[in-house]
């Protein structure tokens, strides 16, 4: 039966209660609005624990000052049902001022310099700065054996795996495959802010993604080339690019002539809708 923790020490005191018992601890963070998606971390997370808990907090931090922090959606009762149907043990879900007691604007901050100013950091400056201090947090208070995050957000997930690796955490950091939509488009939190119209335009984006990727596949290594012909593939289809970048998967640097793996990365705006997603490609 799922359990709404919201104090730090109480969810403390509850997976001191588990180790005790030998038990092994899984750990999804996310800001609620659960979607299939989150689901599948979820299931993922039971695969490889004993025990899981879910998180669920919009962290003020990693929005910036015209992104949409006060309209972001916020739907407690809903993803507590879905916890519940996804057999997750612990919600936890902090106010801000349990997460942020001195004030969110005056909090310690933990950066990961070479990899958070570059595609959405560069778009977002200080974002991935609120990511990897609100997730230090959590994993300072929940003290998982294993995270799991989503492969959409590919960026985050390899700096939460650096920082990880940086400062000595005894956590494994799983990723979770993209789950996606009968028409391809990822699910997001974010899609529900698409009209009727735009929902119509929004997987021209991962359309986009895949020409890339069938180009590498057959050989093409000019990487420039495909990603100025990436970017005007979604400005034909409606969007608004951000970027549209091909990258090592393992660290997010530029290609090199002996990479094994590449990912490629895209962003960009449909309407008012700011949508991301990625697919890797094996270089042969």
């Amino acid at each position: 039966m799922l359990e709404t923790l919201t104090r730090i020490q109480t969810i403390r005191d509850r997976v001191r209660a588990w180790r005790q018992n030998g038990l092994r601890v899984g750990f999804v963070p996310t800001m609620g609005n659960l979607h299939r998606g989150h689901l599948s971390l979820v299931e993922q997370a039971r695969a490889a624990a004993d025990r899981v808990v879910v998180s669920v907090f919009v962290n003020p931090l990693q929005f910036g000052p015209n992104e949409d922090f006060d309209r972001y959606p916020r739907t407690i009762e809903h993803d507590t049902e879905l916890l519940a149907g996804a057999k997750a043990d612990v919600l936890f879900a902090p106010t801000t001022f349990e997460m942020y007691p001195n004030g969110y604007e005056r909090s310690a901050r933990v950066d990961v310099p070479d990899l958070a100013g570059i595609l959405e950091g560069h778009v977002r400056p200080g974002h991935f700065e609120g990511v990897a201090t609100v997730v230090t947090k959590l994993f300072q208070i929940v003290q998982p054996d294993v995270a799991v995050f989503g492969e959409k957000d590919y960026q985050q997930l390899v700096i939460v795996r650096r920082l990880v690796q940086d400062l000595c955490m005894p956590i494994a950091v799983l990723a979770g495959a993209t789950v996606r939509d009968h028409d391809g488009l990822a699910f997001s939190s974010r899609n529900r802010y698409l009209s009727a119209r735009e929902r119509n335009v929004a997987p021209r984006l991962r359309d986009a993604l895949h020409v890339a990727r069938k180009a590498l596949l057959e050989g093409e290594r000019n990487y420039d080339a495909l990603q100025l012909a990436g970017l005007r593939d979604l400005q034909k289809a409606g969007f608004a690019p951000d970027y549209f970048s091909i990258r090592q998967a393992a660290d997010l640097l530029p290609p090199r002539e002996d990479t094994r793996e590449v990912v490629v990365l895209a962003a960009g705006r449909l309407g008012t809708t700011r949508l991301l997603d990625n697919v890797r490609v094996q270089i042969r």
